[in-house]
């Protein structure tokens, strides 16, 4: 993220307290615009005739003439440097906010929810897997194979899922992208009905539902992924459901101290926890030679946060890098 080397912030920590130590170039280029033609520049831009129209179309009109002042990179940095790269009224881009971040304390807190594609043995069809995922324990709250995708499946989905795990949605924070079942009047509706407060990623934006996409990559690459498309929705929802069996009861998820979603969501993690602790404290009494720093951390993630902001995530890489 930072575009640094763990070995270069170390040295920097070592030799300066970890100030950035990058000064960037030394000298000016060559081929640098003399403080004249960058006013001509801003002149030309500037000037009754070409005022409205962009670079790119001022160069090929100078072309035209026979003149050459400068490239269009050169025209639009020399206007960005002095702020006349606004955009006016309706010729303004739409521009998509990053989300907020979403932070989960506790089982059903906030909930991450998608869909993927599953082959069907016809060319060109699929069948639609709709996933809910709570992000912090890990664990398969609802998975259903649907012919369809319709925001009506969504909300029929989400409803079942909130009967089935008696969960009180007043408060619950569903984070999903902007596909139209997550989006769809209905599910809106069912949505605003139960208290539910919705969350979208940005258009085009994979990593800001990251634990849904990560949960979909971990399904279609198991050993026991079906190298054959699905013949109906009848088998690809009995090989979910043998998936979300093996996910919730026996996988033991990486970032949550290699418990299951099941032992993390029903407050059984803090006794395998602290077992492992105790094994790893015999062993370095054992063996105290063996172990030249703390023994490895058991202790419980409290916390887990849903697309964190900019700076806590430059926080997390700079100390991960350290």
């Amino acid at each position: 993220m930072l575009g640094l080397t763990c070995r270069t912030v170390q040295r920097w920590r070592n030799q300066n307290g970890g100030y950035d130590r990058r000064n960037g170039p030394r000298t000016s280029p060559t081929n640098k615009l003399s403080p004249a033609e960058r006013r001509q520049v801003l002149e030309l831009a500037n000037s009754p005739e070409y005022r409205d129209l962009s670079p790119r179309q001022i160069v090929p009109r100078l072309a035209d003439k026979g003149n050459y002042i400068a490239s269009e990179s050169t025209f639009y940095r020399i206007l960005r440097v002095e702020n006349q790269l606004v955009h006016r009224e309706r010729c303004r881009p739409v521009t998509h906010r990053r989300p907020k971040e979403k932070k989960a304390t506790g089982p059903c807190q906030v909930w991450s929810w998608d869909i993927t594609y599953l082959k069907t043995t016809v060319r060109g069809q699929f069948f639609y897997l709709y996933m809910v995922l709570d992000i912090w324990s890990r664990k398969i709250i609802a998975a259903q194979v649907y012919a369809a995708e319709r925001d009506q499946n969504s909300s029929l989905l989400f409803m079942d899922a909130i009967c089935h795990h008696r969960v009180d949605p007043e408060g619950l924070i569903l984070h999903s992208d902007n596909g139209s079942p997550m989006k769809g009047s209905t599910m809106l509706a069912t949505l605003q009905h139960l208290g539910v407060m919705p969350s979208f990623s940005r258009p085009q934006v994979s990593n800001d539902n990251p634990y849904s996409e990560s949960l979909f990559r971990t399904l279609k690459y198991r050993p026991e992924y079906p190298s054959q498309p699905f013949a109906s929705i009848q088998e690809a929802q009995a090989w979910v459901d043998r998936f979300v069996l093996w996910y919730n009861t026996e996988h033991r998820h990486s970032e949550i101290r290699f418990v299951t979603p099941d032992e993390r969501h029903y407050g059984k993690e803090k006794v395998i926890l602290n077992k492992r602790k105790e094994v790893y404290e015999q062993a370095r009494r054992k063996n105290p030679g063996r172990w030249i720093r703390q023994t490895r951390n058991w202790e419980p993630i409290e916390t887990v946060i849903l697309n964190p902001a900019p700076k806590r995530a430059s926080e997390e890489a700079l100390n991960n890098a350290a």
